[in-house]
């Protein structure tokens, strides 16, 4: 991961960044005038800058991916050492958890797009790290992106929605980041089966019906 980065602070961004911590927080069907107070200023210039709940939406699904893009491409191309040293940062990730949280416990369209979207940056930043070396290459890189994508994104909503503390979503991802390096490092580094006989079966068997 890599540090957030450092946004200017013009109305827009203020609003868009209040609009991602309050959906995150509350839910999508929190309303425009929520989301002024939270970011201090006047319905009216929500709607002014993104012409609409909707448009608002739209800007913040975008920049949380760019932000999930950007940490998860930094972690393929940094060292082992700074790639856990950057745990240390997991608590400046607790608006956008939230945000994609509830994003996928709503559904929807957007729920979908972003999906979709997440896949195609995995598929990405996993090219990244085999052509740098750090991963090994796959007989189908975009089911290995949309089953990686699929397992952390279930992973993170079943944590977030039994960690004790409700909504307080910086402890959750916390203990999650403090919980999971372990068992995923040695799952992914070592492997889990000890020989391939289960893998050539299934390979054989895809090859023949």
């Amino acid at each position: 991961m890599r540090s957030i980065r450092v946004d200017d602070q013009t109305t827009r961004a203020r609003i868009r960044d209040a609009a991602i911590e309050v959906f995150g927080r509350d839910g999508f069907a929190t309303g425009v005038r929520a989301i002024a107070t939270a970011a201090g200023v006047s319905p009216g210039l929500v709607n002014h800058h993104f012409g609409s709940k909707n448009g608002l939406r739209q800007v913040c699904d975008g920049y949380v991916l760019d932000v999930v893009r950007e940490s998860k491409s930094g972690a393929m191309s940094a060292s082992p050492a700074g790639t856990i040293a950057q745990l240390a940062e997991i608590d400046e990730y607790a608006p956008y958890v939230a945000y994609i949280a509830q994003s996928f416990t709503t559904g929807g369209t957007f729920a979908k797009q972003m999906f979709e979207n997440m896949v195609d940056d995995t598929a990405a930043y996993l090219e990244e790290g085999v052509a740098n070396g750090r991963l090994k290459p796959s007989r189908d890189p975009r089911a290995r992106a949309k089953f990686l994508t699929q397992q952390n994104v279930g992973g993170m909503l079943l944590h977030m929605r039994m960690a004790p503390g409700g909504t307080d979503f910086k402890s959750a991802l916390r203990d999650l980041a403090e919980s999971i390096p372990l068992p995923a490092l040695e799952l992914y580094t070592e492997g889990l089966f000890t020989d391939d006989a289960t893998l050539t079966a299934y390979l054989h068997h895809r090859e023949t019906t």
